[in-house]
Order: structure tokens, then C-alpha cells, then sequence
């Protein structure tokens, strides 16, 4: 494994280990997070964020795998992100589940500015400089014209918090986007805004992240566990197992060192 692979999973196992040990007995509201399916920006590494991309034919196949694993699951509600991708991940695992989807606002990816619909690459070539910035601190170095990931915390975590508030002890599906909801998870776990490339290189599509919420209280119960495929003991070794769902995993096997966006590019591995 690269050098780049392994301090990224000390990085992951340095900070969730105290976290994902964390026991279940006040939480009283399940989140499960989820990062929409595929869109048609993916094979292209471009930033999508705000702008209103598709998902492509495997991301409706996603949302339909994500459909077939929420039933039986026990989720009294489903929650969304107003953009399509998020909208269109949702509704299958909604109607599987005689339920109606509640449209967030709050819960929309994060605003790239001037990265949006552009690669890493592409904006490399226009200013290496502010490139360079953000990679070495997102927060403090964020791409002009684009909202800080501490502001899109700010509003996911108030939204996830009222969503929690408005279903105590019951089980809610979360639809949204891989940089706000690292972003989020950042937040609520004490976790330093700026490392959410690092601590969290990426969640993948249509998988799971599990939270346990009481008031200003968190626990995470599991990370990134897919819903489309089930892992084998053939996975790659340098994943990450989370301590409370054996089959979570954060990847980073034939990724890039710095794929670029997720939300953005919304296959890479770190946006």
C-alpha cells in the first residue's frame, strides 16, 4: 500500500477510534447518512456542489440497491437534499417504504464557486496556487467565491440535529452529499473542520454512515458500509473496519493519492 494510503488510515484510526467505541444507551435518534448515487460528472472528477447534475444509469441502480437494503430496517423517515441526485436516490427507498421524502434545504451539497464544474486539473492549470491552499487546509484555503466548509457544516448540522429532534428514538434515512456530510460528521464529533479530506476521504455512493443523536450529543455506529454490494474477505487491506459494523469501510484501494472532488468530482476520493 502507498505511503499516502497508510497515513490516511492512521489519520481515520487516530481520531474515530474514540467515537466509533462509544455505546448507544441515550441516543435517541438513528440517523443513517447516505451520499447520493452516481451522476454523470463522476468519471470526470469535476466539482458538482451546488449545480443540479443527473445521476447516471448506475446511480439509479444504486438508489434501487439502497431501496432493496431499507426495507426491513426499521426508518420511520425519509430526508433528502433539494438537488436531484440527492431527490432521485431518495424516493425509490421513500416509496419502497410507503413513506414521503421531506425535502432540506439545508441538506444541498456544498458550494464550490469557482471549482464547480471544473476538475482539479483544470483549475491546477489556471491557479496552481489555489489549488495548493485548499489541499493543505479547505477551510482557511477554500476556492474563490465558494462557501467555507465550516458554514456548510454549520447548517447540515442544524438540520441534522432538527431531524433528529423531530424523531426521537425513531430511525431516519438521510439523503445528501460526500463533502457536507463529512463536513457534518466533522462537527458533530469534535472533529476539526479542516481535516474532513483526511479524517473522512470519502464516502461512497449510496453508502451508509449510521449516527446515534441526543441533543448535542453524538456517537458514530458505522462508516461508509455499502448497500449495493456486500465485502468479501477479499477486500483490499488498507480499509478501515468501523468497531460497531464489521462490513464499514472508508476505501482507498486504486484511488488516487488526491483524486480530487467527491461532491465535486463526485467519484473522487477527497473534494
Amino acid at each position: 500500500m502507498s505511503d499516502a494510503r497508510f497515513n490516511t488510515g492512521d489519520v481515520i484510526r487516530q481520531w474515530l477510534r474514540p467515537w466509533l467505541t462509544q455505546g448507544r444507551t441515550r441516543m435517541t435518534a438513528r440517523l443513517l447518512l447516505v451520499r447520493h448515487g452516481e451522476t454523470v460528472w463522476h468519471a470526470e472528477n469535476r466539482y458538482a456542489g451546488t449545480s443540479d447534475i443527473a445521476l447516471t444509469e448506475r446511480g439509479h441502480r444504486q438508489a434501487r440497491a439502497l431501496a432493496h437494503w431499507a426495507r426491513g430496517r426499521g426508518i420511520d423517515a425519509v430526508a433528502c437534499s433539494p438537488l436531484s441526485r440527492a431527490r432521485h436516490t431518495a424516493e425509490p427507498a421513500a416509496t419502497a417504504l410507503a413513506l414521503v421524502p421531506e425535502v432540506v434545504e439545508d441538506l444541498r451539497e456544498m458550494d464550490f464557486g469557482w471549482g464547480e464544474g471544473r476538475t482539479l486539473a483544470e483549475m491546477e492549470a489556471e491557479d496552481p496556487a489555489a489549488v495548493r491552499a485548499f489541499r493543505d487546509d479547505p477551510e482557511t484555503g477554500a476556492f474563490p467565491g465558494s462557501e467555507r466548509p465550516g458554514e456548510a457544516a454549520a447548517r447540515a448540522v442544524a438540520a441534522l440535529r432538527r431531524l433528529a429532534a423531530a424523531h426521537p428514538d425513531r430511525t431516519v434515512l438521510v439523503v445528501a452529499h460526500n463533502s457536507l456530510l463529512r463536513t457534518a460528521l466533522c462537527t458533530l464529533l469534535g472533529i476539526p473542520v479542516g481535516r474532513y479530506r483526511t479524517v473522512f476521504p470519502r464516502l461512497d455512493n449510496a453508502a451508509v454512515t449510521e449516527i446515534g443523536v441526543d441533543g448535542d450529543r453524538t456517537a458514530l455506529r458505522s462508516l461508509n458500509v455499502p448497500t449495493d454490494t456486500v465485502p468479501t474477505a477479499n477486500a483490499p487491506a488498507d480499509t478501515v473496519p468501523t468497531a460497531n459494523a464489521p462490513t464499514g469501510t472508508v476505501p482507498t484501494a486504486n484511488a488516487p493519492a488526491d483524486a480530487g472532488p467527491a461532491d465535486g468530482a463526485t467519484g473522487g476520493t477527497r473534494p
